[in-house]
């Protein structure tokens, strides 16, 4: 396997999450969800027991086709023929292991400076290891290294940098643009109960993170003139999440933060054609859809994007805010476009996000309590088998939201903020849970991070307007 690509995903073993029963079944499973690189590191065994436990793990890792590489000791690399040797800033240098180990084998060392990277490659070694970049679980004693000096380093040396400390599903795409060729991981991987699927998941974020092109979210809603919603919120949250925005505007609306005043909509034509203009050239990863005021307008909606999602070539993800009533109250849906809403739109999303009032009108339940939300989901399940998010924004004790999915229930915790300026808090939910799942983040994943942004949007307490203001979309600037 070529060097780089074996860099993807890397694990290195920690017995502390096996017993020794299980520690080679738990390591093949890793190896069958897709690991490209294995390192065996056990500091505690004598030279005969990690001998031994070295040539059952090996021939693992050949069964797999992959390289096996040894922590720290030359000695059993040799005695068992490893693959390589990886080395850390304490032990013998690069130039002293490619001695003993000879070529064709792999040297990688543990680098936490441009210095030191340049001296391992000078010193014939094959691969950088870096971090730890999020802080590490496995070694309390680890210092953080900084992103700027992790995409310094890949800048200087010539070989393969793997970044390693603290990463798994949540935050290894915050190392896009760093230019590390890969992840190295322990407790992400070993310390889940389904340790394939984990493996999984983390190649294909590995995957996506290493790639140079930009996700690409497309928003479908009306216009704010004021800014605080609708395409321009969406927009911002986009921007802000790192991902390339398009639009497919329905409506012009005049707003701003006291209300709305006058609705206009686009024709149904103009609205299909917009669609066509995008997939026929940008085609998106994920597609947002907020407000659209018309039964006819959901119609060429749905018939153009399932199309688009039974095309093999297009793999999109729809996340739809039923946009109904606005956070100053106005409604915003035609009486005759709510059935046709439900029985055409929303069975093709992925997610829906409706607020409290929203899942009134859905539902028919009066939703005063966490119980009256995972009814008005149960209810709403009957129109559509997808996930259903009910925001609890407007609860009076807390704001939880609730994902409601094949009957399982999940509960996103949070704190009432005391600030009245929250108009656009649900365009900006649902653009930035599409900005995520066009990341590569899973679903509840995605929605645990937007939660958290729309959060941090809320404490920044920008004050605009004369009336529920607007969020300040870009506040971790």
């Amino acid at each position: 396997m070529n060097i780089k690509k074996a860099m993807s995903l890397y694990l290195v073993t920690d017995s502390a999450w096996s017993t020794e029963n299980t520690f080679l079944s738990h390591i093949e499973k890793a190896l069958e969800g897709g690991i490209t690189c294995l390192q065996l590191r056990e500091k505690d065994m004598d030279f005969n027991q990690f001998v031994e436990r070295a040539e059952k793990v090996k021939a693992l890792s050949n069964h797999f086709n992959i390289p096996f590489i040894i922590n720290d000791n030359i000695d059993v690399a040799l005695k068992v023929g490893a693959d390589g040797i990886h080395i850390g800033q304490g032990d013998v240098s690069a130039a002293d292991a490619r001695k003993a180990l000879g070529p064709g084998k792999y040297v990688g060392v543990t680098c936490k400076t441009v210095q030191q990277a340049l001296r391992a490659e000078s010193e014939g070694a094959d691969y950088i290891g870096s971090g730890a970049v999020f802080g590490s679980k496995t070694k309390s004693d680890t210092s953080r290294l900084d992103h700027k000096t992790l995409q310094e380093i890949c800048n200087k040396v010539s070989i393969p940098v793997v970044a390693i400390g603290g990463i798994n599903e949540e935050n290894i795409l915050e190392l896009h643009g760093t230019g590390v060729d890969g992840v190295a991981v322990v407790s992400s991987i070993l310390a889940k109960e389904d340790k394939k699927k984990a493996s999984e998941d983390l190649l294909k974020l590995s995957e996506k993170m290493t790639q140079h092109e930009m996700p690409k979210v497309l928003t479908i809603a009306g216009s704010d003139c004021s800014g605080g919603a609708g395409i321009q919120a969406d927009l911002k949250t986009i921007a802000a999440h790192g991902c390339y925005g398009m639009s497919v505007i329905t409506a012009l609306t005049a707003q701003n933060t006291r209300g709305v005043f006058a609705v206009e909509n686009c024709s149904p034509e103009f609205v299909k054609c917009q669609l066509e203009s995008v997939f026929s050239d940008i085609a998106p990863d994920t597609v947002k859809i907020g407000m659209v005021s018309s039964k006819e307008i959901i119609e060429v909606l749905a018939s153009a994007l399932k199309e688009y999602k039974e095309d093999n070539t297009l793999n999109i993800e729809i996340v739809l805010d039923p946009v109904m009533v606005s956070t100053s109250g106005s409604k915003l849906l035609d009486e005759d476009a709510v059935t046709t809403l439900m029985n055409k739109l929303i069975p093709l999303a992925t997610v829906i996000t409706p607020n409290l009032s929203e899942a009134e009108l859905l539902s028919g339940v009066n939703i005063k309590s966490t119980d009256d939300m995972i009814q008005a989901a149960q209810i709403i399940e009957k129109h559509y088998g997808g996930h259903i998010l009910i925001k609890g924004g407007h609860l009076d004790e807390h704001a939880n939201d609730l994902l409601y999915t094949n009957g399982e229930i999940y509960w996103y915790k949070g704190q009432k903020i005391d600030n009245p300026n929250t108009h656009g808090t649900g365009c900006t939910l649902s653009s930035a849970i599409a900005s995520n799942l066009a990341k590569g983040y899973n679903l509840p994943v995605s929605i645990k991070k937007s939660k958290a942004y729309l959060t941090g949007a809320i404490e920044d307490k920008m004050n605009l307007g004369y009336g529920r203001g607007p969020l300040n979309h870009m506040y971790r600037r």
